[in-house]
């Protein structure tokens, strides 16, 4: 594809295939097509399928601008210097456009572009009658937001959890409580609201949504998940860890779907466990410093989190984020072992424990 006409034909011609025939194949073909214009040939800026994507969303034809919206967010994706002016492009569509079709693609293409200045799009969206595409804004709010504490978006996302459609809420909830940081009274609110639900996931996410803000109630709410006959989402396990109390080892002993799948949360609500660990992570770094100096490695524990995060850096590489108790658990609990697994990833020589470092 060595032009923008070229390239049109090609996503247009793969899109329509997606389309009448409804198989994934196709779908994952289409998808592969634009993924691989909006990264270019090596050494392509992204400049002409952002131009070819640009034009698209000038088509008389909904499919045309509804693939328009999925090149041009791609490209923001794959070229952060082009984002700004992808962005530009989408919102001015989002002014005129109808068609619920474009309207979903362009919504995930905003997502893909991350810049808040199309917080209010997003928010006007919020509202439409389309249960699919409120539920696609509600996502997307997690990388599209104004980081304000009482912003629209987070306005809108507190509207969405009281949504009719449950799906809805659902992400709603998990973007407001999970995936944003803001914590009012509005949003604890919203989220205890959220707690009983009578949709199951939604309960869940509300009730780890207030966990992550170390709400007080949180404690004998996820106590009760936890006990619950019909056992309990990933989600409880997730919010039992973040609160890391001492009141919820009952509950996590007697958990009756996998006990093994709790032992994570348990070992962070009993304190003698969680001060073990802790010297752990600690001991990793010693031995980070004792094999090499050149290496810097820093232990953090965020609010919102349950263990000990790692941050180690290595001249002439990009850093890399360790959750202490996995990297420990893979070494079988030896802070050497995992010493020499870190050093490994950042320095590419082989040893024992060699793997992909794992985000906090």
């Amino acid at each position: 594809m060595d032009n923008t006409v070229g390239m049109a034909g090609h996503l247009m011609a793969a899109a329509r295939v997606a389309g009448g025939s409804g198989e994934d194949l196709d779908e994952h073909a289409y998808w592969r097509l634009v993924r691989e214009a909006a990264e270019g040939e090596s050494g392509e800026d992204g400049a002409s399928a952002l131009r070819c994507g640009a034009g698209l969303l000038r088509s008389a034809e909904a499919l045309g601008r509804k693939v328009g919206c999925d090149l041009v967010g791609n490209v923001a994706d794959a070229h952060e210097a082009l984002r700004d002016e992808a962005t530009t492009a989408l919102m001015a569509l989002a002014e005129a456009e109808t068609e619920t079709c474009v309207l979903s693609s362009l919504v995930c293409g905003l997502g893909r572009a991350k810049d808040p200045r199309a917080v209010p799009v997003l928010v006007r969206l919020s509202g439409h009658e389309d249960a699919d595409l409120r539920r696609q804004v509600a996502s997307e709010l997690t990388f599209v937001n104004s980081g304000l504490p009482d912003g629209p978006d987070v306005r809108a996302l507190i509207r969405l959890t009281r949504d009719r459609d449950p799906e809805v809420r659902n992400w709603a909830a998990f973007t407001l409580g999970f995936q944003l940081d803001q914590d009012t009274t509005a949003i604890r609110d919203a989220l205890w609201e959220c707690t009983t639900d009578e949709h199951g996931e939604v309960r869940e996410e509300g009730a780890r949504g207030l966990a992550r803000r170390h709400d007080p109630r949180a404690v004998p709410l996820i106590a009760r998940l936890l006990e619950s006959d019909d056992g309990s989402h990933v989600f409880t396990l997730d919010a039992a860890e973040i609160l890391g109390v001492p009141e919820l080892l009952p509950a996590l002993a007697a958990y009756a779907p996998d006990p093994a799948e709790a032992d994570r949360a348990v070992a962070a609500c009993d304190p003698v466990r969680r001060a073990r660990m802790e010297d752990d992570a600690w001991a990793v770094v010693v031995e980070l410093e004792r094999l090499r100096p050149d290496l810097g490695a820093a232990l953090s524990s965020p609010r919102y989190a349950s263990v000990h995060g790692m941050e180690v850096t290595h001249r002439g590489t990009a850093g890399a984020g360790y959750d202490v108790a996995a990297l420990l658990a893979r070494a079988g609990g030896d802070p050497v072992r995992a010493a020499e697994s870190v050093v490994a990833d950042l320095t590419g020589s082989a040893g024992p424990g060699r793997r992909e470092p794992d985000l906090p």
